[in-house]
């Protein structure tokens, strides 16, 4: 291998800095894991519900998948936000569907939901403070100081955010119709298909709009220097005041 073939350290910091952001998404989204408990409630509603036609037992079912779910990570002391916001949606759209006797409404919370956070995502971005920066900084160990010192990084989340607004717009823009139109076996599987597919390609283009960022400032890491800094100066000063005989 010639030097010309040799990995420069920019290289290097690159690919760290791509490695960094990965395990930070997957950690921030839940992973494979999260995917599974985000879609398996409505997959078990829509299933039921297609033999049976059975709103009760089929809302039951899914509550009682997402309870076991929050359980399983319980059990095994795992994070549990995932699990938990799963069980409150879940929890909505059974209560929605029990009241008006539509198990169309099952899905509906999460159809608001979804349209609220698209918004979200947009009117953050154009306000300059985009929220998916406000999801991922603590998770970077940045908070918020891509705001004001970073901005490449800040440039990167609103990228990202408005592909997330505009995504989930989309997916909107398929669902809504529909919810007036089809029947529920339909719409419950067009809707469960539609769960994994945005949701990856939102993720995919904000690790591509990340990876190509500046790497981010470590704000806990510079208050940790600080706070040694601190601490030799106190010593250095309390050394001088004292001197030894």
């Amino acid at each position: 291998m010639t030097s010309l073939d040799k990995p420069t350290s920019t290289d290097q910091d690159a690919q760290a800095s791509k490695e960094v952001t990965e395990a930070a998404l997957f950690e921030a989204f839940g992973g494979l894991r999260g995917m599974i408990e985000t879609v398996l409630p409505g997959l078990l509603f829509v299933t039921i519900f297609t033999i049976n036609k059975d709103l009760h037992i089929s809302a039951i079912a899914a509550l009682a998948v997402s309870l076991v779910l929050v359980a399983v990570r319980l059990i095994r002391r795992d994070t549990v936000k995932h699990a938990f916001s799963g069980v409150f949606g879940v929890a909505f759209g059974v209560v929605f569907a029990m009241m008006t006797g539509n198990a169309k409404d099952f899905y509906l919370p999460g159809m608001l939901y979804t349209l609220g956070l698209a918004l979200a995502y947009l009117v953050t971005a154009a306000a300059g403070v985009p929220l998916i920066g406000l999801i991922l900084g603590p998770v970077f160990k940045e908070n918020l100081s891509w705001r004001t010192r970073n901005p490449g990084r800040k440039k990167a989340y609103t990228k990202a955010s408005v592909a997330w607004g505009l995504i989930l717009l989309g997916k909107c823009a398929i669902l809504f119709p529909m919810y007036w139109w089809a029947d529920t076996t339909k719409f419950g599987w067009v809707l469960v298909a539609l769960k994994i597919p945005p949701f990856l390609l939102a993720v995919y283009l904000t690790w591509v709009f990340l990876a190509k960022a500046p790497p981010p400032i470590d704000v806990f890491a510079e208050m940790e220097a600080e706070e040694l800094a601190e601490k030799e100066r106190k010593a250095a000063a309390a050394a001088q005041s004292h001197p030894e005989a």
